[in-house]
């Protein structure tokens, strides 16, 4: 199996079962190890596809006779796969990108497209991309950064049009790694210094200490700095957010939907693994990710424990000097690392902004008085987040705002979509 074929098998997996990018990627490329030549092709070539699905579709059906939903799905998924290889992908060239494209027909069982395939790709390949320049500036948008109408008049709402097109456009092919260092066993510049020495690009981010952002960093679990517990991975997004609790030595520490642990982690390192922390989730894999990170990462104040957030925990009432509440949400946040995200029929928010609000107020059960409080989405939802954070402070008499409500964007920040506030319990 070669690397196009490998990756039509990914698209149309993802594609039929709705499943998640990453994980189906990671599946295949771990089990057709020895078989492909290039896993950074196969996965930009993936990512890339669902990524400008919109955007590849708007330029199909300016080539084709036939309605796009017309076509069998193979077919669909290889003229994407061509046309994203002609038109995003600068080291491919056209004639590979059209005679590759018919080759897999056949071997995919399409043979009897082989003749439109080629005959639309070359006709794609002699010009470039016009996009819609019409009077409707979503759909404008939606086709040029290929993110669906419903979407986009979602963020212009919340944040104008100029935000909007900004951040829309922001999520698109960014392909860089945060890491955050592991203060317990090294620091970044000896970090830098040990990635550097093998090749590997890296500089330290400007947002927060003891953060790096790397490229080309491959496959990061198979790194010696990552199996000897130097860093996890963690956007600088999440890194602020922790930061924001304002931890100290000696502290409890209470981490609501924890795994795969990233918060946790940093927050020990912010204790100096001195301290109390406790790390829920709701099923016990996902707690077994905590307590493996941990572990690798040399941290042993860390209880990882199975707990529904969204019931009361009596035993933890006003226990902790900092807890976080890091809400399950809608992900529109980070897009720019799972494409299919910005997909989702977003009717379902409603009834996750109430699942968010009863989060929060069990949360606010277990701070001690004059203790902190930080909800945080990786969405950029408003339903999910002021509105949610409003909400809290006009029915839960005893906190307040510890400062204004946060909201990072990747075309801003050059972090994940991310948004978080601070809420100090009153003192009586």
């Amino acid at each position: 199996m070669d690397d196009r074929e490998l990756s039509f098998k990914i698209l149309n997996r993802i594609e039929r079962d709705k499943a998640y990018s990453n994980l189906i990627l990671e599946h295949y490329l771990t089990r057709y190890k020895a078989q492909i030549y290039s896993p950074a092709f196969v996965t930009a070539l993936v990512y890339g596809v669902i990524e400008r699905k919109i955007t590849l579709d708007f330029v199909l059906s300016e080539y084709l006779s036939q309605p796009i939903k017309k076509l069998k799905p193979e077919v669909h998924t290889i003229l994407r796969m061509g046309v994203y290889q002609l038109k995003f992908m600068d080291n491919v060239p056209d004639s590979a990108a059209v005679n590759e494209s018919v080759k897999l027909s056949k071997k995919c069982g399409c043979s009897f497209a082989s003749g439109l395939i080629n005959s639309v790709l070359r006709k794609i390949s002699k010009n470039d991309i016009i996009y819609p320049n019409t009077d409707d500036k979503i759909f404008n948008m939606s086709v040029k950064y290929s993110c669906p109408e419903s979407l986009v008049r979602q963020f212009c709402g919340d944040y104008g049009e100029a935000c909007a097109e900004g951040l829309i456009s922001g999520f698109l092919g960014n392909s860089d790694i945060n890491i955050r260092v592991n203060t317990l066993k090294t620091d970044a510049p000896s970090l830098i210094k040990e990635l550097e020495s093998r090749g590997i690009s890296c500089r330290a981010s400007e947002l927060v200490e003891n953060h790096i952002i790397v490229k080309n960093f491959g496959s990061v679990e198979s790194t010696p700095e990552y199996k000897n517990g130097l860093f996890h991975v963690q956007d600088a997004s999440s890194a602020l957010c922790v930061k924001a609790l304002e931890l100290e030595e000696n502290m409890t520490f209470i981490d609501l939907c924890s795994a795969p642990g990233g918060k946790s982690f940093t927050a020990a390192q912010y204790m100096n693994n001195r301290g109390t922390v406790y790390s829920f989730d709701l099923y016990e894999q996902r707690t077994q990710l905590i307590k493996s990170g941990a572990e690798r990462l040399g941290i042993d104040i860390i209880n990882a424990k199975t707990g529904d957030a969204s019931v009361l925990n009596k035993a933890l009432i006003n226990s902790a000097d900092r807890v976080l509440a890091d809400v399950p949400c809608s992900g529109l946040g980070i897009i720019g690392r799972k494409p299919e995200i910005r997909y989702k029929d977003l009717s379902f928010v409603d009834k996750l902004t109430d699942l968010q609000y009863n989060i929060l107020k069990n949360a606010s059960e277990y701070v001690k008085d004059g203790g902190l409080l930080v909800y945080s989405t990786c969405s950029l939802n408003k339903k999910e987040n002021e509105a949610v954070c409003d909400r809290f402070l006009n029915e839960r008499r005893g906190f307040e705002k510890h400062g204004e409500y946060t909201t990072l964007m990747p075309h801003i920040n050059g972090t994940d979509g991310f948004f978080y506030a601070v809420f100090r319990r009153k003192a009586f």
